[in-house]
């Protein structure tokens, strides 16, 4: 039965009153035996986790119609990771693990692109979430919020909470007005022990402060996020004092220390590892968002100097984590004796039938949706070079916001202005075959369900903003051997934020330092004046400042629209009805040294 949420707030959860999610489980472990009068007696937990599944729930590659493969041999798919849950079950009694996931549930595939927008949960009668139906086959007990649970607002994040038989947990998603908990903040569950008190085991659910740049357009106003750390100090000593002998933290952050949006928030987006060092009473942290496999992490507290484990599977379902808890009881109370952890890969075992014959029909409908064809393309297109040298098919995503955003501005007074537009390259592998044109090819090409927007800046702003961007590049001297495969992602920058910029004409001198890479900027024939204005094109994600890129998450608001780029390029593929580089494809930009052509 799904979690009531209304009358889970009427319980005010902020006062810690009346709020354990309590669910009693029984029949004793074996491992929970006693050894004989006057001995401890002692017990053992595991504590299975997943995070970041983005919707994975067969080995399917939507966007290439064929099962998933990669060079390491990896497997995805919650159907999977469904075989190894039943494994770990039968091996250590369903009556003695837990079920967690870390989130990012409801993004990231055609499938669950397909159920939010072209056949919503949202619906009168609309169906039920593959995700939802998946994880409650399989009998997750609690999911904490990830970030990209909003992408879709929170309409959609709410139906599918409806749809689930767990509580979505988010101690730091606060009600903006009330600043009282929007979600539930923890979980508790109960263990049956033989000849002992029972095992109190407390989860509590942390979310990225992120949130409220990259979907600040459906909650500002309406939820507010603060940092992981402050609010595990709050309410890790209430579950404490609510009688939990275990704190499990399910947190969807990473565990390196530092966020990707510079000081835009007072908060730390990777903040896990930062958690478990300053927050006393935690045994166990399960960590997402990052995509970072981390089988076993230790990290002492400073104030306890009690060692907390932490583990991230990794993402898309591949990995399964496992927290061994040993715990013995003494002195009338039960305390964690050690913690220990590993990663399972999914690629060892087969799908797991019932949830295959569950979402079959969901999936197929799915298949068939992106196998249609909306266009033909007259010249193959790759992004396999798209990261160091101007590639045509980055051109079409930008030319197509372009298109979008002159036509949104006509009318009004920003129309005379001139539009230019970013794009990244997303994907190494993304190609648009000469041919038929499908929406899987499109949609291989943008990955992310991001929405356009039109900000105003200045000549000033758009150079500081490609001095920026080119940051992604290694300092290469003049004359020295180059290897494309060593020349990107500069201080571990993802290829995501490294950004074209069209419109416009430029050299980046990857021989000068950062910040003086920037040459031969011009626009229109003639040196960019930094006083020009200009319209300027921009996912929401960049937008809203994602990347942390100069300027333009202050800059002023023109228009958006809650459509997704990946749409508007296949209805624009779909009016033309040819796919012609003449088109849409220009040299805007070019590498060199000192001058010099790389290329």
């Amino acid at each position: 039965m799904a979690l009531n949420r209304r009358k889970f707030l009427e319980k005010s959860a902020v006062t810690g009153a009346g709020v354990a999610l309590a669910g009693a489980v029984g029949a004793p472990a074996a491992q929970a035996a006693e050894a004989g009068k006057g001995r401890e007696k002692r017990y053992s937990l595991t504590v299975m986790g997943t995070t970041d599944l983005h919707g994975h729930v067969f080995n399917w590659d939507y966007f290439k119609d064929a099962e998933y493969k990669d060079t390491a041999g990896n497997a995805q798919g919650l159907s999977r990771i469904s075989t190894l849950v039943n494994q770990v079950r039968a091996e250590k009694g369903r009556c003695n693990t837990l079920l967690l996931d870390a989130g990012d549930t409801i993004q990231g595939t055609p499938l669950t692109y397909y159920y939010a927008k072209v056949d919503p949960i949202t619906a009168k009668g609309g169906p039920v979430h593959p995700m939802a139906a998946a994880m409650n086959a399989i009998g997750y007990d609690a999911v904490a919020l990830g970030n990209h649970e909003f992408n879709y607002g929170i309409e959609t994040l709410r139906k599918f909470e409806e749809q689930c038989d767990f509580p979505l947990l988010g101690a730091n998603a606060l009600d903006a007005k009330t600043l009282k908990p929007a979600f539930p903040p923890y979980f508790i569950k109960t263990f049956r022990v033989k000849g002992a008190p029972p095992v109190k085991v407390a989860v509590l659910g942390l979310t990225n402060p992120g949130i409220a740049i990259w979907d600040k357009a459906y909650v500002q106003g309406k939820l507010t996020f603060p940092g992981l750390e402050e609010q595990a100090a709050k309410w890790v000593p209430k579950l404490r004092s609510m009688g939990a002998d275990v704190v499990v933290v399910s947190a969807h952050s990473g565990s390196s220390g530092t966020s990707s949006y510079g000081d835009q928030l007072p908060y730390v987006e990777n903040s896990a590892a930062l958690v478990a060092q300053q927050v006393p009473g935690i045994d166990a942290i399960l960590v997402g968002h990052a995509h970072v496999e981390i089988p076993e992490l230790k990290v002492t507290n400073a104030q306890t100097g009690k060692t907390v484990v932490l583990s991230e599977p990794l993402a898309y379902a591949e990995r399964l984590s496992l927290f061994d808890i040993e715990l013995v009881f003494a002195k009338g109370r039960w305390s964690v004796e050690s913690v220990a952890s590993k990663v399972l890969n999914s690629n060892s075992v087969a799908d797991d039938p019932k949830i295959t014959k569950l979402l079959k029909a969901d999936h197929d409908v799915v298949v068939k949706y992106v196998n249609q064809v909306v266009g033909t393309a007259t010249e193959t297109l790759t992004t396999v070079e798209a990261r160091y040298k101007d590639a045509p098919i980055i051109d079409l995503i930008t030319k197509v916001q372009e298109d979008v955003v002159r036509a949104a501005l006509a009318g009004t007074e920003y129309a005379s202005l001139p539009v230019i537009a970013q794009a990244s390259p997303f994907s190494r592998t993304s190609e648009i075959p000469a041919g038929e044109v499908t929406i899987r090819d499109l949609s291989s090409l943008y990955v992310y369900d991001n929405t356009l927007v039109a900000k105003l800046l200045t000549g000033a702003q758009v150079r500081a903003y490609l001095e920026y961007s080119a940051e992604y590049f290694v300092r290469t001297a003049a004359g020295t051997a180059v290897d494309v495969e060593k020349l990107t992602n500069a201080n571990n920058r993802p290829d995501y934020n490294y950004d074209y910029v069209s419109g416009l004409s430029y050299d980046i001198d990857i021989a000068q330092a950062a910040g003086s890479r920037i040459k031969k900027l011009t626009w229109n024939g003639a040196a960019l004046d930094d006083a020009q204005k200009f319209v300027f094109a921009v996912n929401n994600y960049r937008a809203n400042g994602g990347g942390a890129f100069p300027h333009v998450a202050s800059a002023t608001e023109l228009w958006s629209e809650s459509t997704e780029i990946r749409t508007r390029i296949a209805e624009w593929v779909t009016a033309k009805g040819v796919l012609d580089p003449k088109d849409f494809a220009s040299v805007d930009w070019k590498l060199t040294r000192d001058g010099t052509p790389v290329f």
